[in-house]
C-alpha cells in the first residue's frame, strides 16, 4: 500500500517541512511503515504535487492557488533521490500532495503509476488497491470512461484508472445550471461517485477493493477511508498542528508526536476547505 501526506492552509510551507523534515516523515514511511494492512516498505516511486501560490507564477486561475499543480514524480525510492532534497527546501506552497509507492501486486512500477495524478486543476491519489485488477475489472472500468479519459491511461495501474473515471466525474454537469457545484462540495461529490462505481463493480467481480482516495484542486481537498471488506487503510488528520500553524495536514501515518492528531474513521470522507474540516460518513454499500 502506498503512504500519502497532504497540507491545506494559508501559510505556505515548503515541500521538505511535510514530505522529508517530520519525525515519522515520508521517508520515514517509505522504508519502515507502521500501519499498512499489506507489504513491508514503499519503495516503487513516489510524487510531489504542489500549487504555485497566488500571483507567483504564470497561468494563475481566479478560485486557485495556480491553474495547475506542478508534478514531481520518480520511479526510484524517494531517499534515493537527491534532486527532490535540493529542491524540496526552496519550493513553498499552500496546498500539497505527496505520496510513496508500494505497487499493487501484479501491477508494473513505471512512472504512469506513481501518484499523485494530475490533470487540469486536479490532483489525485490512491492508497489502496483492486485485487486482480488486470484479470477482473480493468476492462469493464476502462470501458466506461469518456473517450478523453481513455486516451489519457499511459499505464495499467488500477490507482491510473480510478482518477480517470474522477475525471469524468469532475466534468459531467452537477445540477440544474449546468456546472458542477465548486470547490469542497464538487470534489466530495465526485470522489464519492467515483467511489460507488469502482467498489460496485469490484463487489460484483467478488474481488476486494481498498479505495482511500484523494483529490484537491488547489483551494479545496477530500479524502476518502474507504474498503469493501474490513478496515481501510489508515488515515489521520491535524489542524493548526505544532508543525503546521494555520494549517491542515492529512496523513496515513502520523507525522509527528503531535497530540492533536485524530483519525478518520471507516467509511468516511474528510471534506476540507478554507471555511473548516468536517467528516462526512460514506454508506457502508455504496
Amino acid at each position: 500500500m502506498c503512504r500519502v501526506a497532504a497540507y491545506l492552509g494559508g501559510p505556505a510551507v515548503s515541500l521538505a517541512s511535510l514530505v522529508l523534515e517530520p519525525e515519522h516523515s515520508l521517508v520515514e514511511q517509505a522504508h519502515s511503515p507502521r500501519e499498512v494492512l499489506s507489504g513491508t516498505v514503499n519503495a516503487d516511486g513516489f510524487g510531489v504535487g504542489w500549487y504555485v501560490p497566488e500571483g507567483e507564477g504564470p497561468g494563475a486561475a481566479e478560485g486557485t492557488p495556480d491553474g495547475e499543480p506542478a508534478l514531481y514524480r520518480s520511479t526510484s525510492s524517494i531517499w534515493a533521490d537527491r534532486s527532490f532534497v535540493s529542491l524540496a527546501g526552496k519550493l513553498a506552497s499552500p496546498a500539497v500532495f505527496a505520496a510513496v509507492r508500494n505497487a499493487t501486486p501484479g501491477l508494473p512500477v513505471e512512472g504512469s503509476g506513481v501518484p499523485p495524478f494530475g490533470a487540469g486543476p486536479y490532483l489525485c491519489m490512491h492508497n489502496g488497491a483492486i485485487e486482480g485488477f488486470r484479470h477482473t475489472v480493468m476492462r469493464e472500468l476502462r470501458g466506461s470512461l469518456s473517450d478523453e479519459s481513455y486516451a489519457s491511461l499511459l499505464g495499467v495501474t488500477d490507482s491510473e484508472t480510478i482518477f480517470a473515471d474522477l475525471c469524468d466525474r469532475l466534468a459531467v454537469s452537477g445540477g440544474p445550471t449546468g456546472t458542477r457545484p465548486p470547490g469542497a462540495d464538487g470534489l466530495a461529490g465526485a470522489l464519492s461517485e467515483t467511489l460507488r462505481r469502482v467498489s460496485g463493480v469490484a463487489e460484483q467481480a467478488g474481488v476486494q477493493a481498498t479505495l482511500n482516495l484523494s483529490v484537491t484542486d488547489g483551494s479545496a481537498m477530500v479524502f476518502s477511508r474507504y474498503s469493501l471488506r474490513g478496515p481501510g487503510n489508515s488515515l489521520y488528520f491535524v489542524e493548526d498542528g505544532r508543525s503546521f500553524p494555520g494549517g491542515l495536514a492529512v496523513a496515513s501515518e502520523r507525522l509527528d508526536a503531535d497530540p492533536g492528531w485524530r483519525e478518520v474513521p471507516d467509511d468516511h470522507l474528510l471534506v476540507a476547505d478554507g471555511s473548516g474540516t468536517r467528516t462526512e460518513r460514506l454508506a457502508r454499500h455504496l
